[in-house]
Order: structure tokens, then sequence, then C-alpha cells
């Protein structure tokens, strides 16, 4: 094995003394100056999964919603999805390799692997706006080229985009044409047909406020708004000409602090959204006349969604298996609603992305988003091809152009992961096709009273967690402890999960009434700082 390339190559991209990292959902992430021997470890290991998948692999450069001194990398499968469980452990482990044991962890991996270093492999490379973007994602291509792998660099794109970029790369473009471009006109051309459809045509030029977390996704909305023109007006504000990208803004600061981001004055009754770092989330809000703030998150939007496909299926008498999936966060509102008015399965899957995108893929349409916005909605091969041909084979007129609305949802949706510009753009063809205020869309169903805190504590493996991360096992008596704080109020349930990244263990309650919601959280972050071995001040009332 001629690796003597790769390990002088590496002596450039040195690993830091100390420093350990896990790869997990997002990939791995911390401050940017660590991260240069990481980058260029996951270029060789994209490099030796594209040999092995015959495909091409994607590396993202990207922190996502964390500040604008973090960064961090992801790799992106072939069919667009996350990198697959397996190949996160080789990851981590080829991080964590001091320089000397580098040649053994690669043999290791190309060993249980069979892969065949002649094989020809194929990465493509994009990165976010940060600063440290940049000079990161050269030190990725030294990773892949010290492989003797191809490459291309996309430069500045969302995550979803180069999601996108590779599904189309190894699927000969019948996912779409494998450009930024591409995504762009694929985009627009669905949305268009849709919104022709719309009881004004879509003449009514709707105005939406777009706050773009000072990142990728304020640089490519730009690109696009040329190809929205005529059918929605855009107003752009923390589009990164002087914010702080994810300072006081964007989808994550939104969704926590429960208000509007700054840099952008809200009229009552205005219809706005907020992307992520990366333009994979976004949430929607507005201000009433009350000046009160209202947020529709993840749930509001998988309701919306959901209930707008399940309508058209009932319109072409499809019998398609369709799901939503939500995980313990999912407001108990928004459940019972799906369950009880709209007949829809609703299944809890855990925490993480990956998690819901898998449990999606067991329905002919399965629909996923987190509460914080991250989502989309996955159809099967036979549901897309009996839409398609429903199209000219419908019972009647109805029928075919409910059939196309299906087929030009399935166009607009981005189905490789969570989309802030496709999701955004299916839920303003929603609005428009059923003349819906963000109003009357808010009031489909109203949200419990909720409150999320975290504790934080010596070990978070100390908690242990069962069904889908809504009952604990261990400590011991903790789950009970909860259970019967819950009793106390009216419409309530609470459940506690460690974090993924520290020690610290996220606690969630909701209730009929917000001071109960937040009367209930303390008393479970009390439970948990008593039985989980709470570190520093006990947790302090809400009021």
């Amino acid at each position: 094995m001629h690796l003597e390339a790769v390990l002088r190559s590496s002596t450039r991209h040195a690993k830091p003394a100390g420093v350990t990292l896990q790869y997990g959902t997002a990939g791995f992430r911390t401050k940017a100056e660590h991260l240069d021997h990481v980058m260029y470890r996951m270029g060789l290991l994209a490099a030796l999964r594209s040999k092995k998948t015959k495909s091409v692999i994607g590396v993202m450069v990207t922190a996502s919603h964390n500040p604008e001194e973090d960064n961090g990398v992801k790799l992106v499968d072939p069919m667009g999805e996350m990198l697959v469980q397996e190949w996160e452990l080789y990851a981590t482990n080829l991080v964590n390799a001091e320089e000397h044991e580098l040649q053994t962890v690669l043999t290791n991996i190309i060993k249980q692997e069979s892969i065949n270093m002649q094989d020809e492999s194929c990465v493509a490379i994009g990165r976010d706006t940060r600063p440290s973007s940049e000079n990161l994602s050269l030190a990725v291509i030294d990773g892949v080229t010290a492989l003797d792998s191809k490459y291309q660099d996309y430069g500045l794109v969302t995550t979803p985009q180069l999601h996108y970029i590779v599904c189309c790369r190894n699927t000969d473009g019948r996912y779409g044409e494998p450009t930024v471009e591409g995504y762009y006109q694929k985009l627009s051309k669905a949305f268009s047909a849709l919104a022709k459809q719309s009881p004004d045509g879509g003449a009514g030029q709707k105005c939406l406020s777009i706050d773009g977390a000072n990142g990728i996704g304020a640089l490519k909305i730009k690109e696009m708004e040329e190809h929205l023109k005529s059918m929605l007006s855009l107003q752009l504000f923390n589009d990164g000409s002087i914010g702080k990208l994810n300072h006081a803004c964007g989808a994550d600061y939104v969704k926590v602090q429960q208000k509007p981001p700054e840099g952008m004055d809200l009229k009552p009754g205005e219809r706005c959204c907020s992307f992520d770092g990366d333009a994979d989330r976004i949430v929607y809000y507005y201000m009433d006349s009350d000046d009160r703030f209202h947020l529709l998150d993840g749930d509001k939007i998988a309701t919306l969604i959901s209930t707008f496909i399940k309508e058209l299926l009932v319109k072409v008498d499809l019998k398609l298996n369709m799901g939503v999936v939500q995980t313990a966060y999912a407001n108990g509102s928004s459940t019972r609603y799906l369950e009880e008015v709209m007949k829809v399965p609703v299944y809890c899957a855990k925490t993480g992305v990956k998690h819901l995108h898998h449990k999606a893929q067991e329905f002919d349409i399965g629909v996923y988003f987190e509460a914080n916005g991250h989502g989309t909605v996955l159809f099967s091969k036979t549901a897309e091809e009996q839409i398609r041909h429903l199209t000219s084979a419908g019972a009647n007129e109805e029928s075919r152009k409910a059939a196309q609305m299906l087929e030009h949802v399935i166009s607009l949706i981005n189905q490789t992961v969570g989309d802030a510009i496709s999701d955004m753009l299916v839920i303003e063809a929603i609005l428009l096709l059923k003349g819906l205020t963000v109003q009357k869309w808010d009031e489909i169903y109203s949200d419990l009273p909720n409150r999320q805190l975290k504790v934080t504590v010596a070990d978070r493996k100390v908690i242990d967690t069962t069904d889908a991360e809504r009952r604990t096992v261990k400590p011991p008596g903790l789950q009970e402890k909860i259970d019967e704080l819950v009793k106390g109020y009216n419409l309530s349930r609470a459940f506690v999960r460690p974090s993924g990244t520290e020690d610290v263990v996220r606690v969630y309650a909701e209730a009929d009434t917000q001071d109960n919601a937040d009367a209930l959280v303390h008393e479970v972050c009390l439970a948990v700082f008593h039985l989980a071995g709470g570190v520093g001040d006990q947790p302090k009332p809400l009021s």
C-alpha cells in the first residue's frame, strides 16, 4: 500500500495535541482553529468512500447554526443522504489517530471495506461563508488529491445544494442538473407551475421577509430571486453585508429565544421566515396586532405540508401509505391534530435528522420535521410512478389536476435533506393555493405552552433513555419522579435526554398554561439535578 504521499501531506496538517472529536449527526464541529487536520483526513475518507461506493461523495465545510468562529465538516453519501453509521466510526477513528497511527488506521479501513485502491474516485466539495471555510476546504482538497482522487470544488453553496448536486451526479442527472443553476431552475419551474394553479393564477405578488442569518442562505436567495421575481417578492434581512453569522439572528435564535431576529423591523401580520447558517432549517413567524410574537416551527410546517398532500391524495383517490415522523420535542397539539383531525399516522423517532429520515423511508410518503425547522418529504419510487401515471390517466379533470400538483410538489421538494429554500417555496405555494394568510395557517391548531431548559451534570452518560427518548431507564427513580410530577398538571408531559455533545441534560415540558409548563420544567430540572449528578447551582424557578 503506497501511502507515503498521504503521510507526507499529513505533516502539513498536523493534529493538535489533546484534541478528540466524535462524528455525529452534524459531522464534526468545533473551533475552526482545531479543524485543519480533520479536513485533511475527511478528504482522505471521502476518497475512500467514493472508491468503495463507485460514486461521487460530498464534503460540506460548515458548522450550520453554530457561532461564526466555529466550523465543521460532514460527508454526503451517494443519494445525497447522510454518511452511513458504520463509516461515522471510521471518521472518528481517523480524525483522532496520532500521526504515527495514521497509516495503520487507513490500512484497516481499506482492508475491512475491501477497497480496491485502483478504482477511480471523485469528491464534490462545498463550503459556507465563514471566514475559515475557504482555507479549510483547501485542506479537504489536499486529502482528496493525496489519494489521487478527482474532485470538483463547488465553492460557496448551501448544505442542501451540495446534497442535491451529489444526488444528481450519481443518478446521471435524473434528479436534476448537477449545478447550482440547475437547482434554481428545477425549483423555480415547479414553484411557477404550482403558483399558476392558485385562484388568481399566482398574479397577486406575495411579499415575504427573509432573515438570512448573515450566512450562505442569504447569498443564494439573492441569486435565486431572479428566477422568482414574477411570482414572489422577497425582502432580505441579515444578508451578511454587515452582521455576523448566526449572531442574534437565524432559525435557531428565533426558535430558542421565541422572538424576532435583530436587524428586522416586523410590521403586524407580515409573513417572515428565518434560515439557519447553512440553510437546511427554516421557521416562520409574525407579530399580531397586539405586538405578540407567533412562531410557526417545524411542527406547524409538517402539519401544513402533510395536510396539503393528504387532501391531494384524497382527490386523486390514491391509497398510499403516508406517515408523519416527529421527535419527542414535537408539540402535543400537532400530534393530536394530525392523528385525530387529519387521520394521518404519526410516529416518533429519536432526535437527530438521520433517525427521522430513516423512519420516513418506511412509507410511500414520509413527512418528517424536527421542531427546529429541519425536515423534508420523501416519496417512494412506487408513489412517484403512481402519481405520474395519474397526471394523464386520472378519472376526471380534478383528479388529473391534483396529480399534476403532486408531481410539481415532488419536483419542488429536496428529498435528499432538509432545505430552507425548497421548504420555503413549498410553504409559499401551499399558502397561495389554499388562500391562507400566515395567521390562518397558525390557527390550524394552537400549540400547548412549553419550555425547554438544560441542567449541567458531571457526566451525561448517567442518563439512558428508551421509547424514542421519551422515557428514562437510568438513573433509577428518575422516570418515576417525572411521572409523578406530570400528574400535577393538565395536558402535560415532560421528558429528559442527554445532550449528544456536552455534559448537560436537556429538559422539555408542556402543559395547559405557560405558568404550568414553566413550573413543571423547573420541578423536572430539580429532579435531574438531584438524581443525575447535577453540578453548580441548583436550578432556580423561572419566575
